[in-house]
């Protein structure tokens, strides 16, 4: 299984989009500052995550969500995830 992933950075609200193939290991890498873009940019909060059968599939999707179209998807997500009950 591929994971394709959304981190946001806690200290300034920047948004990370990956895939892996072992999600734990990468989260690990994100937040001791071993991934080349997010080092000093943490720590980071895990948003949400999609499972994806093959990395080509993973790959697509994570390019998307990095279009602009795919983030007002993610900005979609986070405002029904963080809406208070009424």
């Amino acid at each position: 299984m591929f994971t394709v992933y959304v981190l946001k950075s806690q200290s300034s609200g920047t948004l990370y989009i990956g895939q892996t193939c072992d999600l734990e290991r990468r989260l690990s890498e994100h937040q001791n500052g071993l991934a080349s873009y997010t080092r000093n940019r943490g720590p980071w909060e895990l948003q949400f995550t999609e499972q994806y059968s093959t990395r080509s599939e993973a790959v697509i999707r994570e390019k998307f969500l990095k279009t602009g179209k795919g983030r007002e998807q993610i900005e979609i997500k986070f405002n029904r995830k963080n809406r208070s009950p009424e």
